[in-house]
């Protein structure tokens, strides 16, 4: 157990230079086409044009289930459009994230001014704050993890970033919303 958190550390650094990278050879006045977009995807898939930080086109996200591998044990857990598992961070409030720098690099805010649900039970809102529109789920912000492909939990416990479930409690001090994403059916269209 041990030795998987340590590996998956050594991952998200590994990952967190690459990115730094990106960043440097932006700031350092390249052509942004010689850099990767940023993305909630992984650095193998690109943003869709008009992404905000997240893997859904602009304006929109939609938070689904599915179910995911976490310590061992078979979970439902909160997905993206594209099935990357969704987290929430300990430190955040239900109105603003903690998560900036290098941090916010590594767990990419899922951002839309318009999110969606389907299959879910609780209340899926966009959230002013220094991330823009981002989404949250039961007043929890949700971030993506940049190790993770979709259904694949590899950030669990790490960083204080814990995967979101359906059945998240409500964070205290939740604000009213800036938008509320409309109830799904139950299987979202997704087969479930």
């Amino acid at each position: 157990m041990q030795r998987q958190k340590i590996i998956i550390a050594s991952v998200a650094v590994a990952a967190i230079a690459a990115i730094g990278g990106t960043t440097a050879a932006l700031a350092s006045g390249s052509s942004p086409s010689s850099a990767a977009p940023a993305s909630s995807a992984p650095a193998s898939r690109a943003a869709s044009p008009g992404s905000m930080g997240s893997s859904a086109p602009a304006g929109s996200a939609v938070v689904r289930t599915a179910q995911a591998t976490v310590n061992g044990k078979t979970e439902t857990i909160l997905v993206d459009a594209h099935g990357m598992p969704l987290y929430y961070y300990q430190p955040d409030t239900a109105t603003q994230s903690a998560v900036t720098g290098q941090l916010a690099v590594a767990w990419p805010p899922l951002t839309s001014s318009a999110p969606t649900a389907a299959g879910v039970s609780g209340k899926t809102t966009a959230v002013t704050d220094t991330h823009g529109s981002q989404v949250a789920y039961n007043g929890h912000l949700l971030y993506t993890f940049v190790t993770d492909s979709p259904e694949h939990v590899t950030g669990q416990g790490v960083q204080n970033f814990f995967v979101a479930t359906p059945g998240m409690a409500t964070l205290a001090g939740t604000p009213a919303p800036a938008a509320s994403a409309p109830a799904s059916p139950a299987n979202g269209g997704y087969g479930y």
